[in-house]
């Protein structure tokens, strides 16, 4: 059975199949590419939001993949409600952040008090928007606004229908290269969610290790490599981008997502209140770290 991986909208995949990694680590697999990684852009609602995102696509099944990515925070919850088992071995760390378009008056962190902010609903921008902005706005300063993914919440930025958003990977490259100005750096962690029934750890080992492989010759010679973001710009923009100038990316660690990192995610993610009977959770009966990662 082949492994069915979903992309991340990164280069370490697409190096990996170029170098031949998986077929060296013996792993069967096939790439599963579905819009915007991994997530469709769902209708507005009356207030022009889109209240579903990267969470709520691990209870929809992403697509029929039996490996995939989302920010930490929602691997985490869908691994605890029983949507899939979190991967420990690894996880990868994305640039991201709070951009501005190059006419605002926002200059500094404090300057985003009460300035809505386009993020994606339950999805790594939405948690590292609140994380970031926390240290530095009293709770009923931060606005925030739900525009979608990714890709959907880069063109209402570039459109300027929203005064700022938190973009990561790809889209802030664009965004850059646009002339939008970063105001606050929001890096955040990503998790790995096996979600397929019949993916075993062993196949999930192979892929890491290809991944691995993938990374250091990443890392080595960048500059072969960075014409596979292409792959993940909106087309419009191809003529508009020069993806050379682009940075690397998302970045692959490989050190453990342990027991206390997965237990302080709960409790922050829980004291924010960030999960709300509208997020449909699978299950009322929450896992624990053990039973949550894939075995």
């Amino acid at each position: 059975m082949a492994l069915k991986i979903m992309p991340h909208g990164r280069l370490q995949e697409w190096v990996a199949e170029e170098k031949g990694y998986f077929s060296a680590e013996g792993l069967q697999y096939t790439f599963v590419t579905n819009g915007d990684y991994g997530m469709s852009a769902p209708a507005r609602d009356e207030a022009g939001e889109v209240k579903t995102g990267a969470f709520e696509t691990f209870g929809a099944g992403r697509s029929g993949a039996d490996v995939s990515c989302a920010c930490h925070w929602a691997t985490n919850a869908a691994a605890r409600e029983r949507s899939g088992h979190l991967v420990t071995a690894a996880y990868s760390v994305a640039p991201c952040a709070i951009v501005v378009p190059p006419e605002s008056p926002v200059r500094r962190p404090e300057d985003l008090a009460g300035v809505p902010i386009g993020v994606g609903y339950h999805s790594g921008s939405h948690f590292a928007t609140v994380q970031v902005l926390e240290s530095v706005l009293a709770p009923d300063e931060l606005k925030l606004t739900f525009q979608g993914p990714p890709n959907e919440r880069l063109d209402a930025l570039l459109d300027r229908q929203v005064p700022a958003a938190t973009t990561w990977g790809v889209p802030l490259y664009v965004a850059e290269a646009f002339g939008f100005r970063k105001v606050l750096d929001a890096t955040f962690m990503i998790g790995f969610l096996v979600t397929g029934s019949d993916a075993t750890k062993a196949d999930v080992d192979k892929y890491l290790a290809a991944l691995r492989r993938a990374q250091m010759e990443i890392d080595l010679h960048p500059e072969l490599y960075k014409h596979y973001h292409l792959r993940s710009v909106p087309e419009k923009y191809h003529d508009q981008v020069d993806v050379r100038a682009f940075g690397t990316g998302e970045r692959i660690v490989f050190l453990p997502y342990t027991r206390e990192v997965f237990e302080q995610t709960q409790q922050w993610t829980e004291a924010h209140q960030l999960f709300d009977p509208a997020a449909n959770l699978a299950s009322a009966v929450q896992l624990d770290y053990d039973d949550a990662v894939i075995a």
